[in-house]
């Protein structure tokens, strides 16, 4: 048996906004110890008794993400070998499995057992996790294909439900209303659907061949035909945008378990919760006298069983009861607690105005780096740009905007049209829109630079890449 950690990355987690956005989901949020979800997550595969190699599956543009998260677990994890299979665009959990079982096979281990794990989900008590994955596996051995039910404290509509007698599944259920929801746990018959799954790679793809073959041989041809690139404890796959438009997009409930006859179920109580809204993230912070959960800084007078986030700025409550506040830089979230799952309908409003709020934070991350934006209005962007030690943006050109660059800190090696120049601090340089350029830090530390936009659109998608040494999309 060859137990792998199987890591599933994707999702907008719109029900999180604003602090998750589309370029920054829910996997990256931090807690209030500083570790994210996809680090607990890659923690909890990486803790289990005789785990060398945990795979995961991800967006390619989230690869950068990833990987920074990760590297900073290397002296918990430094025995881990990492694997990747970078999608272009999602299509749901089936092609997700089906790759990494495909994969799993291939490149690890012909008798490779996965355990998959959602990245952006918590587990508390990871003894108790840890003692359901070993009986998970002894099914698992056994060709059953095995999910994680959680034993239901309180009739929840935001959760998917298991009808079960002993280790076998009955039948899924969707999420239920409410008074459904409290038949099933009153009858002690049902568990809440985890999305934590254990099986035989071969077993799956033996079940894909019958259940969803279409799924199956689509993302074979799309595995066969990736990109593979190796380096030191990273093994990494990037599937072609062509090969995987062909792919189906379905869940692994609706293709494979609910159709297939060799479905287990592991009864578990580990601390589990899929961080599903604004409520249940709150309820992870210490509550005062008057029940009110705070992270950050605020003043309160009469106010009660509230939950207020603020990293950035001082928030006064008062006289308010049963809120969530969540403030961000650029966005502030009020919501009553018993409406938490509609916060989605702000981040599909947001979406379809086209309005950037929904898909970025004014510091959004980039595999170089990062960049805040300072200030913004009709004409003029003030960004503040930080580049890691060797990072280096595109050779780019920008159609509708020109740019003046000052360096605060750092050494930076530019590209400016024809002109190759070395930037020290306090040195700047002008480019005018339709101007190649590139940015390096050919320094050992941190390189900053204010950037200021001028132009008549300075929208981030007005880029034209020419070479990218982080593989995005170019001319």
């Amino acid at each position: 048996m060859h137990l792998i950690p199987t890591v599933l990355c994707g999702g907008a987690g719109s029900r999180l906004w604003p602090v998750s956005r589309e370029h920054n989901p829910k996997p990256f949020i931090r807690l209030d110890d500083g570790q994210s979800l996809i680090q607990k997550a890659f923690l909890r595969g990486a803790l289990l008794n005789q785990v060398s190699d945990i795979l995961t599956v991800t967006n390619r543009e989230f690869f950068f993400r990833v990987e920074d998260d990760y590297a900073e677990l290397d002296e918990k994890a430094d025995h881990i070998q990492k694997h990747f299979i970078l999608e272009p665009f999602g299509r749901n959990t089936a092609p997700a499995i089906a790759a990494a079982s495909l994969y799993a096979v291939e490149k690890i281990s012909a008798d490779a057992i996965l355990l998959v794990l959602a990245a952006d989900h918590l587990v508390l008590d990871q003894a108790a996790f840890e003692k359901a994955v070993l009986a998970a596996t002894k099914l698992a051995e056994q060709d059953r294909i095995v999910t994680f039910g959680i034993t239901p404290k309180t009739p929840e509509t935001g959760y998917g439900y298991i009808e079960f007698k002993n280790e076998d599944v009955l039948r899924f259920v969707e999420k239920p209303d409410y008074v459904t929801a409290k038949s099933y746990v009153d009858s002690g018959n049902f568990l809440w659907n985890s999305g934590i799954f254990c099986f035989k790679a071969s077993k799956m793809l033996e079940e894909m061949g019958q259940y969803c073959p279409e799924i199956l041989n689509e993302t074979k041809k799309a595995i066969e035909s990736a990109g593979f690139s190796e380096g030191f404890n990273l093994k990494k796959v990037d599937i072609h945008p062509q090969d995987f438009e062909t792919v189906p997009s379905d869940s692994i409930d609706y293709s494979i378990m609910e159709k297939t006859k060799s479905a287990s179920v592991i009864a578990c109580d580990i601390g589990w919760s899929d961080i599903g809204c604004w409520r249940s993230l709150g309820d992870l912070i210490q509550t005062d006298e008057l029940n009110n959960r705070i992270s950050g800084e605020a003043l309160l007078k009469d106010t009660k069983n509230c939950t207020i986030l603020a990293k950035d700025r001082v928030i006064g409550a008062v006289g308010l009861d049963s809120l969530i506040i969540v403030d961000t830089a650029d966005a502030l979230l009020v919501v009553d607690k018993k409406a938490t799952q509609d916060v989605k309908s702000i981040f599909n409003i947001l979406k379809t105005q086209n309005n950037d709020v929904h898909k970025l934070h004014r510091t959004a991350n980039r595999p170089w780096g990062t960049y805040t934006v300072l200030e913004e209005a009709k004409g003029f962007k003030i960004k503040r740009i930080e580049v890691k030690p060797g990072g280096r943006l595109s050779l780019q050109m920008h159609a509708h905007r020109s740019e003046h660059w000052v360096v605060v800190s750092g050494v930076a090696k530019i590209i400016n049209g024809d002109q190759e120049i070395i930037l020290n601090v306090n040195e700047s340089t002008y480019i005018p829109a339709t101007h190649k350029h590139r940015l390096e830090n050919i320094g050992t530390d941190m390189l900053i630079l204010i950037e200021v936009q001028t132009g008549t659109y300075l929208g981030e998608d007005d880029i034209i890449r020419f070479d990218d040494v982080y593989g995005r999309a170019v001319l």
